[in-house]
């Protein structure tokens, strides 16, 4: 199931004090329970990359319906991209993932979160592990020309269930290396490292255990974590998040944030809905 969804303009979305509303440019439906889409961006809006906005739908009562999405594209970028699961029941999921090009989605006013380059220290080698939908803030990251300029290596990691959800593989297993106007940059800096834990891949497992085995480091040609010069983010499920920050702790990594930079950074702020 890979369908990119065309529809007509739909009927106007009133605007609130705390969102602007923009426009559904592109849908893409990557399986039953993943999806992305892209929306106009107002020019108002400056976040860095990295960083998470509220999305959502204006409800029958006229209230917003909303959460907490990382946005997927870079901060240069002229529209808004965003990675979503798809949640039956869920009170807002279960409505956005019938959105078509031409209708309109609500977008907060106050992008925020700890997944920006500010939080880390200077370092060599930057780490992105992601699980889920938890690869969207990397798909920020690693098309940012900052990214590159502040570290010599740059690799994403993405843990899913099973291979069809290994979405946007193409794009950072070369296509962006490829890219006209950012491959120079990029080059061989950025690495793509995909698991997958419930079928056959030719790289299976958890990421915590394949941290804890080394396979990662062997399979990347890295030595494995060092504090000096390895910088790490995080992003993805409650459980893994806490493996992972446990992982670094007993490395002797520090927690960092805009205020007070460290060795790693994570995001706490999503939950399924």
């Amino acid at each position: 199931m890979n369908d990119v969804s065309l529809a007509p303009v739909a009927a106007p979305v009133k605007a609130g004090g705390a969102f602007f509303v923009e426009t559904v440019t592109w849908v893409q439906h990557w399986t039953e329970s993943l999806f992305s889409f892209r929306t106009t961006r107002d020019p108002g809006l400056r976040f860095s990359s990295g960083q998470f906005v509220m999305v959502g739908l204006e409800k029958e009562d006229g209230k917003p319906l909303v959460r907490a999405y990382s946005i997927a594209s870079p901060s240069w970028h002229e529209e808004l991209e965003f990675y979503s699961i798809k949640v039956p029941d869920g009170p807002l999921t279960s409505r956005l993932q019938k959105i078509q090009v031409g209708d309109q989605v609500l977008i907060g006013r106050k992008p925020t979160g700890t997944l920006v380059l500010d939080g880390l220290r200077p370092g060599k080698r930057l780490y992105m592990l992601g699980t889920g939908t938890g690869l969207a803030p990397w798909l920020s990251l690693a098309r940012d020309p900052d990214v590159y300029e502040r570290f010599d290596e740059v690799i994403v990691t993405h843990t899913v269930r099973e291979v069809a959800d290994l979405n946007y593989r193409e794009l950072l297993s070369g296509a962006l290396a490829e890219d006209e106007i950012l491959g120079e940059l990029i080059g061989p800096k950025l690495k793509y490292y995909p698991t997958v834990t419930r079928e056959p891949f030719k790289t299976e497992g958890r990421i915590t255990d394949l941290i804890a085995s080394g396979q990662l480091f062997r399979d990347l040609g890295t030595p494995p974590f060092d504090r000096a010069v390895d910088r790490v983010m995080l992003c993805g499920g409650p459980s893994v998040l806490a493996d992972l920050k446990q992982q670094l702790l007993d490395l002797g990594y520090e927690e960092g944030s805009i205020a007070s930079p460290g060795d790693f950074v994570l995001e706490r702020a999503f939950v399924e809905t």
